[in-house]
């Protein structure tokens, strides 16, 4: 892998004009997805000619790039990324970091499609954690959500995944008239197979072709409903995302609440996401966006793409504006979650 980066001694740590440290980079290696989750994407969508991707090594040297800035915590995102061709040399080539200490976290959020293939392979790579979506545990739900998806095929993977020793979280967009009347289920599944449920809201990311006001549902409100079966107990636990999470005494394990519509998480945002095609976004919820490949492909040498990093992390906003009601019937931001990688 070419690149020559600076030792960890000589830079300094990347921190944004609000003072927040920039330790966690999302890392989205693909567009493309072998689902077609209907609050996510279009049924027909146009995806990135292949000519446009960074290579698997470009993006391990922009990986590395940003470990040498102080980011700790890498999460491989797509689209799916397990469909992307030789995908595990990407996993294999950063779990060096974890061995030399440089890097904390190696983590993977999956549809759980390929993990029965995969699982065992990630766990030898140094994962040691995935988050898996599944909105629904009805399979012909399932189907509908997803377009696509196979429920059987996902429960193999999030068995593979368990078995491999992975930890898994089990990732759910709240959808009213969907899912909602299952995610007491959901908690109790979850919890009994000794994994994390994290409930997130529904956000305002490209066209999907329909009506964002008819699947958003609050947390605010499911949480309130949960009151009447569950004890929630507030807690510190954090994995470094945006999710707020509860401890359910009843069950014994711990449910996250990422809400980015009915209270935002903002004030200590300490990410920023990076594309398939070397573009940085620091915030999800705003266009402002760097281009990385440009100074990549300029020289061997990281001095350009160092600083272009550090001048990108110096226009991060203080939060993004996402809406979603009858009167904002065009989405926050025009590019589809599967582009930027959640």
């Amino acid at each position: 892998m070419t690149g020559a980066s600076a030792t960890t001694d000589s830079i300094r740590p990347l921190v944004d004009p609000f003072g927040r440290g920039i330790e966690y980079l999302r890392v989205s290696v693909t567009d493309r997805c072998d689902f077609r989750c209907v609050y996510c994407m279009s049924e027909h969508m146009t995806f990135l000619p292949k000519k446009d991707l960074l290579t698997l090594e470009e993006l391990a040297r922009l990986c590395t790039a940003f470990v040498h800035q102080g980011v700790r915590k890498l999460r491989i995102t797509g689209g799916e990324p397990l469909v992307r061709k030789n995908i595990m040399w990407l996993f294999q080539t950063l779990g060096r970091h974890l061995e030399s200490g440089a890097l904390s976290d190696l983590t993977l959020t999956t549809n759980g499609s390929q993990l029965a293939r995969y699982a065992a392979d990630l766990r030898a790579a140094g994962v040691k954690r995935v988050n898996i979506s599944i909105d629904t545990l009805d399979p012909v739900k399932f189907r509908a959500i997803t377009r696509w998806g196979d429920l059987g095929v996902v429960l193999e993977g999030l068995d593979a995944a368990q078995k491999a020793g992975l930890a898994v979280k089990i990732n759910a967009v709240a959808l009213k008239g969907v899912n909602e009347d299952e995610i007491e289920g959901m908690i109790r599944f979850a919890h009994g197979r000794g994994a994390d449920l994290t409930l997130i809201e529904t956000m305002p990311l490209g066209d999907i072709e329909g009506d964002r006001t008819d699947q958003y549902l609050p947390l605010s409100v499911v949480r309130a409903r949960l009151l009447d079966r569950f004890t929630l107990e507030d807690i510190p636990y954090r994995t470094g995302g945006p999710a707020r999470y509860v401890k359910v005494k009843e069950t014994g394990g711990r449910l996250g609440f990422i809400t980015p519509m009915t209270h935002n998480f903002c004030e200590s945002c300490n990410r920023v996401r990076l594309t398939c095609t070397g573009t940085l976004y620091m915030c999800l919820g705003q266009d402002d966006a760097a281009d990385l490949r440009a100074p990549l492909r300029a020289s061997s040498d990281d001095a350009a793409l160092n600083e272009a990093i550090r001048a990108a992390i110096a226009r991060k906003p203080k939060g993004h504006d996402f809406v979603i009601d009858r009167a904002t019937s065009k989405p926050a931001v025009a590019r589809h979650m599967s582009v930027t990688g959640g």
